[in-house]
Formats: structure tokens, sequence, C-alpha cells
């Protein structure tokens, strides 16, 4: 699986002594060392969601689970963590290219773009463009050949390029909002204070 700070990126990993406290608490919660899609839904509040919501998420577990093996362990849980709260733009956006890539074959069609959009949107509330227009958009501004593919290369060049493209397909498909939330609320381990609320649990 590699370290957590080459699983990120290359950049600033979370320190030491942050792991160490991480790790226990995943432990505590997690005996096994093994995460399930179910408990990963548990754990982020999401549970009792609708299908194209549901179908999002499960992408995003399926994204965090890098070595594929139907579980998400320590290793994946903090490279996870520091892509989404750490990551640097280029990385964020090779894992959002990763979670519209539903088949896997290194491209995004319209069709599958389509899907995880109406599926985000289910998820997030309204968006101020249509699934349909958010397709469209995106495959005029960064299909440079027009073959109805975009490619990792296309679509990290065409976004980076695009300051209102990227502001888009940040907003509507960054699922670290929710992350954020888990983040915080055990933030500060490194003064010894505890996290709050319903994630007091995890201690």
């Amino acid at each position: 699986m590699g370290n957590s700070e080459s699983e990120a990126g290359g950049q600033t990993a979370v320190s030491a002594k942050e792991t160490y406290v991480w790790y226990r608490k995943f432990m505590r919660e997690y005996p096994s060392g093994l995460q399930t899609l179910h408990e990963f839904k548990t754990l982020l509040g999401l549970q009792g969601l609708n299908p194209k919501a549901n179908q999002h998420v499960d992408q995003v577990y399926n994204t965090f689970d890098m070595n594929k093996d139907g579980f998400i362990d320590f290793l994946e849980f903090i490279a996870a963590i520091n892509l989404v709260i750490r990551g640097k733009m280029e990385q964020k956006l090779k894992w959002y290219f990763k979670l519209y890539d539903a088949d896997g074959n290194g491209s995004i069609d319209k069709k599958e773009l389509l899907n995880i959009f109406m599926a985000v949107q289910a998820l997030n509330g309204q968006q101020t463009l249509s699934p349909e227009e958010f397709t469209d958009l995106v495959f005029h501004k960064i299909d440079i050949n027009n073959d109805g593919e975009l490619t990792l290369e296309e679509f990290i060049n065409g976004t980076e390029k695009d300051q209102d493209l990227l502001e888009i397909v940040s907003k509507s498909f960054d699922f670290s909002n929710v992350l954020k939330v888990i983040y915080n609320e055990k933030q500060s381990v490194t003064d010894g204070r505890l996290p709050s609320s319903h994630m007091r649990r995890l201690i």
C-alpha cells in the first residue's frame, strides 16, 4: 500500500503523533483493522440515502479502497484524509477523475459524467446547473478532439486552465466537506483535546 505520505501525493502528511492517535481511534472502532462500506456510511452519517446519492457514496468509497479488496484499511483511511484535507489541486483532480470514470477504463464519457453528477445532486441538493447542462459544459470546454471522451490529461489540463470550470467542478463534486467535519471534530490531537459531538464514540 505504501506509506500515507506517498499515497496522498507527496504533500505534507499528518504528523507521526497525529497518525498514532488516528490509528488508535481507528482500531478501537474497527478492531479488524478494516472498515466496511456500511461502516463508512455510518461514520459519515450517510444512511437512508436515495439510490442516486447512495451510488455517489459507493463510488467515493471505491476510490478510497485503493487495493480494491472491498475494505478501507488504516493506510487507505489516512491517505484519504490527506488527500481531501491537504491535497494539492492536481491530486484532487485526479481523484475526481477516478470518481467520474465509473467503469475504470481510463476515460470519461458523457453518460458517466451525467450519472455521477445526478448522484451528487441527489446527495448535495440542487445545483446551479442541471446535470445535462454541466455535462455539456465540461465536454464543450475540455474535450479537445471532440471524440466524446475525456482522458485524464484532457480533464486536468482543461480544468486547470479554466478557473470558472475548476470552481464548478470543485464545488459540485468535492466530498471533502464531509471528511473535514470528521477531521475537525478530531482535530487538535496534538494538544490532547478530545473530539466533540457524535464522533466522541471513536475515543
